[in-house]
This record gives structure tokens, sequence and C-alpha cells, in this order.
């Protein structure tokens, strides 16, 4: 094939065909392989001869010491050990089985639960009598019990309650606000009671669900002199007017500061 070959050269051709060079002349013959497992791995790209580094079983190939269960089910356990499978397989009693586990790989029959002078098959589930808490399973002779379980609660112990017929307890509704507590001054208002926190253009209530609503009020001047009297929000238009700090009735005459030749009287409109 156009290359030279030193006499006595081996190699490989494609097809797992060894080749030797012997006086002149190409000999031929189809690699032979000797493997020494019973599942041996197909051979890798580029070779020749099956692997013992793993396992092939049922198509599926394994690591050299890989643990596995065979696919009918029967609780076989078997192990890739070198290219080689070996099984082993659970003894099986004839009539009821010992264990629960062996009701799964055997053809055994599993023991039925005797329990309070009633008898349950394998695998059967109830509840104490009278007490739905406390569910139970027959497994193989022998009864597990165990209680329902419950969700954590986020209230208090003493808003806890338990009802006839539940299995877990649940938080009572929290009591409904008599009124309303402001923290800064401890003074505890009833619902509906309205109050200026100081402001007096500022009213607040108590509204139902404990909370506090406040509310400013805009004042409108309807008059160029308007009185602000002490302890009322807006200025006062009806009860006279305000000249230079003073304070006059409504009709009342007094002389201007600016001119003393001048007279003003206060007109409420």
């Amino acid at each position: 094939r156009g290359i030279p070959r030193e006499p006595g050269a081996h190699w490989t051709e494609p097809g797992c065909q060894s080749c030797t060079c012997q006086g002149g002349q190409i000999l031929c013959d189809t690699v032979s392989c000797s493997v020494p497992c019973s599942h041996p791995l197909p051979a890798p790209a580029g070779g020749c001869c099956p692997t013992c580094t793993g396992c092939l079983h049922e198509g599926v190939a394994r690591d050299d010491g890989d643990v596995f269960s065979l696919s009918n089910g029967n609780c076989t356990v078997c192990v890739c050990l070198a290219g080689n499978i070996s099984c082993l397989s659970p003894e099986c009693p004839p009539g009821s089985c010992p264990s629960p586990s062996l009701a799964d790989c055997c053809s055994c029959n599993p023991e039925k639960c005797n329990f309070r002078g009633r008898m349950y098959a394998h695998g059967a589930r109830f509840n104490l009598d009278g007490d739905d808490c406390t569910t139970c399973v027959c497994l193989g002779g022998e009864v597990e019990c165990s209680f329902a379980p419950c969700p954590t609660l986020d209230c208090p112990q003493h808003q806890r309650h338990l009802r006839p017929g539940q299995c877990c307890s649940t938080c009572r509704d929290p009591p409904a606000p008599a009124g309303c507590f402001l923290d800064d001054n401890g003074v505890e208002f009833p619902i509906g009671q309205i109050w200026s926190p100081g402001d007096p253009c500022e009213l607040c209530i108590c509204q139902a669900d404990g909370s506090v609503s406040c509310q400013r009020t805009d004042c409108v001047e309807t008059c160029p002199y308007p009185i602000r009297i002490p302890g009322q929000c807006c200025p006062d238009c009806s009860a006279g007017c305000t000249y230079m700090g003073r304070i006059f009735s409504n009709n009342e005459t007094f002389p201007s500061a600016l001119d003393p030749c001048l007279s003003c009287i206060c007109l409420v409109r």
C-alpha cells in the first residue's frame, strides 16, 4: 500500500487484521483476542479486543465495582468485578415471611397483624378506635403507628385552641380592639373618639379596627383683617377686626395709626 515495512515488522490493518513482513511478503490474519472475563465491555474506539475494565450486562455498561439490581425485580443484587458479574439472591422461606422486606422480594406470604383483637393484612392502614389523629400500618406482622403531623403555629400559646374533632390546634382570632392606644403619651381613646393631637388644625378619630386616622383643616380667609383666636384653627372674620395688633369689634371706630386726622371703622362683611 505504498508504505515500506522492515523485515519482521508487525502492525494492525483496518478490520482488525494483524500483519507481518516476512521475507519480502506480507502475511495477515484476523486478530485473536483472549478475553479472561464473562461480561467484557466492547472494544474501545480504534481497538479490536473487548476489555475487562468494566462489565456489559443486559446492554448496560457497568463500571468495575458497581452494585446493581436485576430488572426482574426479585431483589437479586449483582456486582461487576473485573469484567465478571456476580449475583446474590435472597433466601426465600416457605410460608410466611419473617421480615417485611422479604415480602417484596419473595413469593412468601407476609404475616398478618393481630392488633387489639383484630387481624389486619400486610400493608393495611387503619386508625385507632376513636382516634382519627393516629394512623397505623401493618408491616409483616408488626404494627407501626404515628400521629398526624401538625403545622407550626405563629401565635402565642394562650391563643391556641383545639376544636372538637380536630387533630391539630389552630390560632384563635385576636380579640377586637377596645380603642386606640397612643404610645407617645399613653392615652387610650375609645372607638369613635375625636381629638386634636396638639395642632388645632388637625383632628384625629379612633377607627373601629383600633387604628388612628387624622386629617388637617384647610382655612380660607374671607376678610382682609381676620382675628386669630388662641386654640382655634382658622381666623375668625365674624368677631371683629384686628388692626396694628389691636382687636376692634364690629362698627367700632378708632383713629388711624398712620394719620391722626383719619378715623377708621370696623365693618364685618
